[in-house]
């Protein structure tokens, strides 16, 4: 098994692998020439040239930075502001109605803990779903592995460590349930 198919499959994988550091090159070219792009028409075939799934109406505004590109899907009228870093190694899944504020990282990534293992470049890369009609405020974080559900908000700086339930809101470090009373 190749470490790519391993990176997808969230087994642990070589990031160092040449196979891996070309296809993170390929990537870098495309998103330079989208944060470079002026007009928005030019901006959007490139985009739909360097992301997995570009679903009509949706939208990221320059400048992006991913890993890799292929493993991002933007659902139905969803909107990135500018200055995202989504790390995907594994895929990230955006659902229809999503807004994510400025700033915004999201990574899939996770460096092995054991400093040894980590040096020679060991890594795991756990998905990261946003379902539908979420906020995700500006300079929020999200780790490998959490969902955000439905209607769910996310804090401006938050950093979500676990799964956020749907409709709820989420602020601070580690990311906390609002109790409703907080919540109008």
């Amino acid at each position: 098994m190749s470490e790519y198919q391993k990176m997808i499959s969230s087994q642990p994988y070589n990031c160092m692998a040449p196979e891996l550091a070309q296809l993170r090159r390929e990537a870098a070219r495309r998103y330079r020439r989208f944060n470079q792009a002026e007009e928005e028409a030019e901006q959007r075939a490139l985009l739909a040239e360097l992301i997995g799934e570009l679903a009509e109406n949706a939208f990221i505004c320059p400048p992006l930075y991913c890993t890799y590109g292929r493993h991002i899907q933007l659902g139905k009228d969803s909107y990135i502001n500018m200055g995202a870093t989504l790390l995907d190694n594994a895929p990230i899944r955006i659902g229809a109605h999503v807004i994510i504020g400025p700033n915004v990282q999201i990574y899939t990534a996770a460096h092995a803990l054991e400093a040894d293992e980590r040096i020679q470049g060991t890594e795991t890369a756990l998905p990261v779903t946003i379902e539908d009609k979420v906020w995700i405020g500006g300079g929020a974080i999200l780790l490998p592995g959490v969902t955000i559900g439905r209607e769910a908000i996310v804090g401006a700086g938050a950093v979500v460590t676990k799964d956020v339930p749907a409709g709820t809101r989420v602020v601070g470090n580690p990311a906390q349930i609002l109790p409703a009373k907080n919540r109008a």
